[in-house]
């Protein structure tokens, strides 16, 4: 087997590898927000298909593949069955440049590969905006080629929500990149090493006892506009229930159904990773090193990194759901005037106040 054939065999691997651990993460996260959900709002949830329910995100898979696949009459065939696809694969492919270990590198068949991030580039943070704002067509596609009013209603809202939304969480993420001065989530990651006091939410090695380089007001904003370009409560406008049905893919059923719920929860996934990766230390503990290297297993370190790292991703995803069980759905003109008339205002101040205080009192 020649190099470049063995190359391209690890970086498959290493590929099918992630995929496997977000489908998954994908599969399991329907499985505890109905449970979630169900215990705060006093009832059970699952209980039927296997131990405690465990089984009902299998069940679920088996009746969406077995489903039959509807086309209405009068929509466009082939939109119609590339929209749902390609708003996955958009999902997915976010997932290249995310860090989930450390930046360690090994040693196989001759070549040197990193097993936690399948690509460092430096321009790992504008790879997602880019991708993220990719993945707002198959969910426009779909609502326009199913040739229903509910469907073309839910797919000009979210076209409506993703422009207005999408800028806030750019201009959150530019203060993050000023502190780091690289746009790699590798070297971002790197840079909040040393303990929960170097995490950029709090603005990186802070000077004295205050942290003048805060993006806790960045962070608030990224968390908000993560849940409504994600689709979720209280911004699920593009398929609210109550007034559209639901919204771009009411006239979806089996497997194409399913594409759609599996880019919704990949997508949560995926902002939870760069929330955790740029504001809280990604995979970094609280605490200088890891414990594994002061009892001199050095060696398993990047055990405890993985999961610390998880350990901050499943703390936003809780966030999602716990904000589904608390908050009421907003109206369509309150979303849009929230977005531009409270969230913009506090980002642009963000990377001003940011700008000045690294001009006047720069990081060592």
């Amino acid at each position: 087997m020649t190099e470049i054939s063995l190359r391209l065999a690890v970086s498959f691997a290493q590929i099918l590898a992630e995929m496997s651990i977000v489908m998954v993460t994908v599969a399991t996260m329907t499985y505890f927000e109905r449970k979630i959900l169900g215990w705060m709002q006093d009832r059970m949830g699952p209980m039927e298909v296997g131990p405690y329910g465990l089984l009902q995100p299998v069940a679920d898979g088996i009746k969406l593949f077995f489903k039959e696949d509807i086309i209405p009459a009068g929509a466009n065939r082939a939109m119609f069955k590339l929209a749902p696809v390609l708003t996955m694969v958009i999902a997915m492919i976010g997932f290249a440049v995310i860090p989930f270990g450390p930046d360690v590198s090994m040693e196989m068949f001759g070549m040197t590969i990193k097993p936690f991030v399948v690509a460092d580039i430096n321009i790992g943070v504008l790879y997602i905006l880019a991708i993220a704002s990719i993945g707002a067509y198959g969910i426009i596609l779909g609502g326009w080629a199913s040739n229903s009013k509910y469907s073309l209603l839910g797919g000009l809202r979210s076209a409506a929500q993703v422009i207005s939304y999408e800028l806030n969480v750019g201009l959150a993420i530019v203060g993050v990149l000023m502190l780091a001065g690289t746009l790699s989530l590798v070297q971002i990651t790197e840079a909040q090493s040393g303990g929960f006091w170097h995490w950029f939410i709090w603005g990186g090695r802070p000077d004295g006892f205050f942290p003048i380089h805060t993006q806790i007001f960045a962070f608030v904003v990224f968390v908000i506009s993560a849940v409504a370009e994600t689709n979720r409560i209280p911004f699920d406008l593009p398929e609210a229930e109550s007034e559209l049905v639901a919204g771009f893919f009411t006239e979806y059923s089996g497997m194409r159904f399913a594409f759609y719920v599996t880019a919704e929860y990949a997508n949560m996934l995926l902002v939870s990773c760069v929330a955790a990766s740029l504001f809280l230390g990604g995979w970094n503990a609280p605490y200088p090193g890891t414990i594994l290297e002061y009892i001199g297993l050095e060696q398993l370190a990047w055990i405890e990194h993985i999961i610390w790292f998880t350990g901050k991703v499943y703390f936003f995803l809780f966030l999602f759901i716990w904000l589904r069980a608390t908050l009421p759905r907003l109206r369509y003109d309150q979303l849009m005037r929230f977005g531009w008339k409270v969230m913009l205002p506090i980002a642009l101040a963000n990377i001003v106040i940011t700008a000045l205080t690294l001009y006047f009192f720069p990081r060592s």
